[in-house]
């Protein structure tokens, strides 16, 4: 028997006994299509359910976030006041305020559905809050032959479906309600007070049912037909079969052996020269998959250790900068770029960042930052070979000023809407970063300065002096404090009160700071009392900076508050140096000078009592 006889009586047997079968199964699927597409329609909207749900949850955390930052401190009648106009004004459906999980203010509907959470650490404080009712979701979400109910434990939010007693209802699976059967899928999700919101989608079973004799009479009639034009071609199919299959499995076993270079010879307009041109596309789609494959192993690579940057960096500004830009131009596929920072509020641009050479670039990189400063916008450069895209890195809150920009700029094509888009939200993401920063730092500084006179506090000077003096323990080279205070400052406050009395303190520690050397530490001791660190300097050094600050306070005319003259201080001085490391002594030795320099009429600077360990300059 020869190939070509043996092929069509293969051809006929797995033909047409397979169609016979797959009749069979066509029309058993065909009468199970109700159900099938009933859970496809539930699935579906179950999927829209959670994104909504999901989506409303985000933006109730946004507004969250701002009550938050708006929130005033006040009892608890003026704080539910408060939340209900910041609620009716940002159209909230339902806001809470905790304190340490104790309610302080529950403002709108109790039906309230995807909350958004945001804390105040400073004051322990969480609001909460929804701009989704119940009511609402459900109607968004119904649609013929959809219902929707939702749940919040036992209680009942909202309903869509037709009347009728509702008991629990399944995760997934077919239930009855009111005589009409659905299929129900049902979604769990946060809510308010800790419990879970259960969302279930019920699709109509019969919605479908009257395509279903429609769509057998049409497979009957396909398969039939199919059949006919089976029997018909078959032995016609076999003839050419033989040699088109030869040429397919050589080719199939070139491409097997990783051999992409060889396409399948083609003749005619058939459909065995369409099948070889499909494998020849096939086999060109495969190569350049293999070649995307690999550039994204290398991204993959990259981006995994850029997120082990990130961890690395931190608080690093510099290299949060570096890495931002870097991840831009990754993302629009940019040649070159940079980063420009304002080092504070108060002054200008500066470069911080560079990837790649600008040179030639110049003109479409300063209209594209001219354009992003002045809207706050996206800024794009003139269009020609080179295309400049810049986006500001504005602050989190407005109005204030813009905290830098990102400029990318690469050759040839033109930005998309897409690359505007990846930009805007990278830029968004940068500024973030920035602001994180800035707090750290200014949370670290605000730790360890008095917040009246900018000075380090007395927690601060503690830890430099201890630091000082494990220093001159280690290497014996001198150390000398001065301690200072006001004198007769509590007539001042008495006379002309206690806000007088402050400015006379931020007077006398910007003299101290201002007589400072870079090395030394100036710092409130406590009270009217500061104190100066002056690192390797011997007793007659110290004696003569302290000398100058005395003198300088003494000079000091403060306009009194009143606005009726100036008031004219003093300040004693106690000085001390010393080699031996031991600070409790060096403060002590300085006190007790300080309390001589009172003694002796004050307005004077008093070296201390040299002790055997002590160094005295003057030997």
């Amino acid at each position: 028997m020869s190939f070509r006889t043996r092929l069509t009586g293969f051809f006929v047997l797995i033909v047409i006994v397979p169609m016979l079968a797959v009749g069979v199964l066509v029309f058993r699927l065909i009468g199970d299509s109700e159900r099938g597409k009933a859970d496809a329609r539930a699935s579906g909207l179950a999927g829209v359910a959670a994104s909504v749900y999901q989506s409303a949850s985000a933006n109730g955390r946004i507004d969250a976030q701002t009550i938050a930052r708006e929130l005033p401190r006040a009892t608890k009648p003026a704080l539910r006041a408060a939340i209900a106009e910041l609620a009716a004004r940002s159209g909230l459906v339902r806001v809470t305020v905790s304190a340490g999980g104790t309610p302080l203010a529950d403002v709108g509907q109790r039906t309230a559905l995807a909350p958004g959470m945001a804390t105040i650490q400073a004051s322990d404080l969480t609001v909460t809050a929804s701009e989704l009712g119940a009511s609402q979701y459900a109607r968004d979400l119904q649609s013929p032959g959809v219902a929707v109910i939702v749940r919040q434990g036992s209680r009942l939010l909202a309903n869509t479906a037709p009347a009728a007693t509702l008991g629990p209802l399944p995760r997934r699976g077919d239930v009855t309600l009111a005589g009409t059967k659905y299929r129900a899928v049902s979604q769990t999700f946060p809510g308010f007070g800790g419990v879970p919101v259960t969302v279930t989608v019920l699709s109509n079973l019969s919605a479908t049912s009257s395509s279903v004799q429609t769509s057998q009479l049409i497979a009957a009639v396909f398969i039939a037909a199919f059949l006919l034009l089976a029997l018909a071609f078959s032995v016609l199919a076999a003839r050419e079969l033989e040699g088109q299959l030869g040429r397919f499995l050589e080719a199939a076993r070139r491409l097997g052996g990783g051999d992409f270079s060889s396409p399948v010879p083609t003749e005619g307009h058939d459909q065995f020269a369409a099948l070889g041109e499909e494998f020849n596309n096939m086999s060109s789609q495969l190569a350049t998959r293999l070649d995307e494959l690999s550039q994204e192993r290398v991204r993959l690579r990259e981006a995994i250790r850029r997120i082990g940057q990130t961890f690395a960096s931190n608080l690093d500004r510099p290299a949060l900068l570096e890495l931002a830009l870097k991840t831009a131009m990754d993302a629009v596929e940019a040649g070159c770029g940079r980063v420009s920072v304002r080092a504070d509020p108060g002054k200008p641009l500066t470069e911080a960042v560079r990837e790649g050479s600008l040179e030639g670039m110049e003109s479409e990189i300063h209209e594209a930052e001219r354009v992003a400063l002045e809207t706050g916008e996206l800024g794009e450069g003139p269009a020609g070979e080179n295309h400049a895209l810049s986006a500001p890195l504005g602050p989190l809150e407005r109005p204030g000023r813009t905290h830098g920009l990102i400029t990318v700029v690469r050759r040839g094509r033109p930005f998309s809407d897409d690359d505007r888009d990846l930009l805007r939200s990278l830029a968004v993401e940068a500024a973030l970063a920035l602001e994180n920063v800035d707090l750290h730092l200014q949370m670290s500084r605000q730790a360890v300065t008095d917040e009246l006179t900018g000075l380090a506090n007395h927690g601060r000077f503690q830890e430099l002096l201890g630091a000082e003096a494990e220093q001159v323990r280690r290497y014996h080279h001198p150390v000398a404090l001065i301690m200072l205070d006001i004198d007769d400052f509590k007539l001042v406050n008495d006379t002309y009160g206690h806000q007088q009395g402050d400015v006379v303190l931020k007077r006398v520690a910007r003299v101290l700071a201002d007589s400072s050397r870079e090395v030394d530490y100036p710092a409130r001791y406590g009270g009217e009392e500061m104190a100066l660190i002056l690192p390797h300097t011997d007793l007659e050094g110290a004696y003569a900076i302290a000398e100058r600050i005395r003198t300088s306070v003494e000079a000091l005319r403060i306009p009194r508050k009143d606005d009726e003259g100036v008031l004219r201080i003093t300040a004693s001085l106690g000085v001390v140096a010393s080699t031996d490391g031991n600070k409790e002594t060096l403060i002590a030795d300085a006190d007790s000078a300080l309390y001589e320099a009172k003694h002796q009429g004050k307005n004077r600077t008093v070296k201390a009592p040299v002790r055997a360990a002590n160094v005295a300059g003057a030997e």
